[in-house]
C-alpha cells in the first residue's frame, strides 16, 4: 500500500501527518484535479474557499496542538459531499434537480460535524441523479457522471459522482448516501469499497432525519476496507468504535456459514464472469476454514420482489410528500421525477400498507435465512456498467425505470428494505479490465464481521486501483 496508485486516505493521512506535506497542499491539488478531470463530470458544485479554510485552519492545528491533531482519523484529507443527503455547511444541496437554487451557505449535520472531527476537508458537492432515482448520475441540470475505468460508461447511482471521483484519485473518501444500493452499486462500478450499515448506526439529522422511512443510510465510498472501518468508527452512533482495530485480526472469526449465493432467477440472470467471481470469494473463505452453504434463488426470490416494490413505493410517496410540503411546482423536474410525483400522489393508502406489509414479511424471511447461515455472499451486480444513458429519465414508465434498476442490480435493495449490512468490494476483473465485485450480507449489528470478511477478500490484491490520489506524495 506504498505506491500512489494503491494508496488510499488512511496513507494520505498518515503522510500528512508525517509532514511530508501539508493539508493546504493536500487540498490545492485536489482542486487541482477537479478542474483537470472537469469532463468526468463527478463534481457538481465547488466552495474552493471554504475548502482551503478548513485545511488552513488544520495546518494551524497541527503547528500549536499537534498531538490533537494527529487524532484526527483523515486529517488534512480532501472529500466531497453528495448533492443529496445530511447537509455539509458551505455546500448548499439541490439534489440534482432544479427544483431548488445554491442559495445560501448550506446547513449543517451531525454526519457532517463528525467528518470535520476526523479532520476531512469538505470543498464541493459530487454529481447526484434527481433525488437519487437512478443507478446513473445523469441529471438533467447536468454534468453527465462518467466512470473514470470506461467513460463510455456509468459510474453507477446514484453516488455515482463520489464514486467517480475517488476512483479518479481527486479524492480519497467521499461521503455518500445508500437507499437502494446507492454506495454499493457506484462502489462496485469504479472498483471501490462501500458499506451500506446497519440501519441506525449512522446519524441522520437533524434535518435528513428519517427521509425515507429509515431505507436510507449514509457514510462514504472508499478505496480500503481500513478506510471503510475508520470512517465508520467515526460517524456511528454515539460512540466510537474499535472497527478499524478488528480488521486487523480477521483469524479471530470463529468459523461461520457462508451462504453462497449466485443465481438470480432467470429474469435477472447474473452474468457468468461476475457469479464466478462470488464463487471465488466463497471459495477463498472456505479455504479460511468455514463452511459454506449453497443458497437457491428461491430462498431470496419473494424477498427480493417484495423489496424491489416497497422501495419504489416509498420513494414515490416521498416525493410527493416533499414537493407539496414545500409548495413547490413539479414541472420543473425532470418527466420521470414528475411520474414518480403523480405515482405518489394517487398511491393508496392500503396499497402503501400492503406494500410495507410484504417489506416486513421480506425482513423475516432474510431472518430466518440467517438462522442457518452466518452470511451471505451474493453478486452486486449483475452485469459491467452499462453505457451512459442507459437508465434515460425523460419518459414516464416508471415501472419500467425500476425494473432496470433491479435487472442491473437484483440483490441491492435487499439491505435497505430489512435493515441489514452489506458490503461491496471488487474481488478481480473482467476482460475488459472492469472490476467483478462481490457483496456479502450479514444480519443487523455484524458490520464489523463484514468488514472482516472483505479485509480478508481485500489482502487477496485481485483488484488495483488505476489513478493515483491527488497530491500524494512520491
Amino acid at each position: 500500500m506504498s505506491s500512489p496508485s494503491f494508496a488510499d486516505a488512511t496513507e494520505l493521512a498518515g503522510a500528512i501527518k508525517a509532514g511530508k506535506l501539508a493539508c493546504v497542499d493536500a487540498m490545492e491539488a485536489a482542486l487541482a484535479a477537479c478542474a483537470e478531470q472537469d469532463k468526468l463530470g463527478a463534481i457538481t458544485y465547488l466552495n474552493p474557499e471554504a475548502g482551503l479554510a478548513t485545511a488552513q485552519a488544520l495546518d494551524q492545528e497541527a503547528s500549536v496542538h499537534p498531538e490533537r491533531f494527529s487524532e484526527r482519523a483523515f486529517a488534512g484529507v480532501p472529500t466531497v459531499a453528495k448533492d443529496l443527503g445530511g447537509p455539509f455547511p458551505g455546500l448548499p444541496v439541490t439534489a440534482g434537480s432544479r427544483l431548488f437554487t445554491r442559495n445560501g451557505n448550506g446547513a449543517d449535520s451531525d454526519l457532517a460535524g463528525r467528518f470535520r472531527d476526523a479532520g476531512l476537508c469538505a470543498f464541493g458537492l459530487s454529481t447526484s441523479p434527481e433525488f437519487g432515482f437512478s443507478l446513473a448520475s445523469e441529471p438533467a441540470i447536468g454534468p453527465i457522471c462518467r466512470n473514470p475505468l470506461d467513460p463510455r460508461r456509468t459510474a453507477g447511482g446514484s453516488s455515482g459522482g463520489a464514486a467517480a471521483a475517488v476512483a479518479a484519485g481527486i479524492v480519497a473518501i467521499a461521503h455518500a448516501t445508500d437507499a437502494g444500493g446507492s454506495i454499493r452499486v457506484p462502489a462496485a462500478c469504479c472498483g471501490l469499497v462501500g458499506l451500506k450499515p446497519t440501519r441506525g448506526a449512522v446519524p441522520a439529522g437533524p434535518s435528513f432525519g428519517n427521509h425515507l422511512g429509515g431505507i436510507a443510510s449514509e457514510l462514504a465510498v472508499t478505496r480500503s476496507v481500513r478506510d471503510t472501518a475508520r470512517i465508520f468508527d467515526v460517524v456511528r452512533g454515539r460512540t466510537r468504535g474499535p472497527f478499524a482495530d478488528i480488521i486487523q485480526s480477521p483469524a479471530k472469526t470463529s468459523k461461520l456459514r457462508v451462504g453462497l449465493l449466485t443465481d438470480t432467477g432467470q429474469h435477472y440472470t447474473t452474468e457468468p464472469d461476475r457469479a464466478d467471481a462470488v464463487e471465488a470469494a466463497a471459495r477463498l473463505l472456505k479455504e479460511q476454514g468455514h463452511e459454506l452453504m449453497p443458497l437457491r434463488w428461491e430462498d431470496v426470490e419473494s424477498a427480493v420482489k417484495a423489496s424491489a416494490r416497497a422501495f419504489g413505493d416509498i420513494i414515490s410517496v416521498n416525493i410527493a410528500g416533499l414537493i407539496d410540503d414545500l409548495e413547490l411546482d413539479m414541472r420543473a423536474a425532470e418527466t420521470m421525477t414528475q411520474a414518480f410525483i403523480k405515482r405518489g400522489r394517487t398511491m393508496p393508502a392500503t396499497a402503501l400498507w400492503s406494500s410495507l406489509n410484504r417489506a416486513v414479511k421480506a425482513s423475516r424471511i432474510l431472518w430466518e435465512l440467517f438462522d442457518t447461515v452466518d452470511v451471505i455472499v451474493m453478486p452486486m451486480l449483475a452485469s459491467a456498467p452499462p453505457l451512459i444513458g442507459s437508465f434515460p429519465t425523460d419518459h414516464s414508465d416508471t415501472e419500467l425505470h425500476l425494473e432496470r434498476m433491479t435487472s442491473f442490480a437484483p440483490l441491492a435493495s435487499l439491505a435497505n428494505i430489512s435493515g441489514f449490512p452489506a458490503i461491496t468490494l471488487p474481488f478481480g476483473e473482467d476482460a475488459e479490465g472492469l472490476p467483478l465485485p462481490v457483496q456479502i450480507m450479514a444480519p443487523m449489528g455484524e458490520d464489523n464481521l463484514l468488514l472482516q470478511l472483505a479485509s480478508l477478500l481485500e489482502a487477496e490484491q485481485r483488484w488495483q486501483h488505476r489513478f493515483p490520489i491527488a497530491g500524494f506524495p512520491t
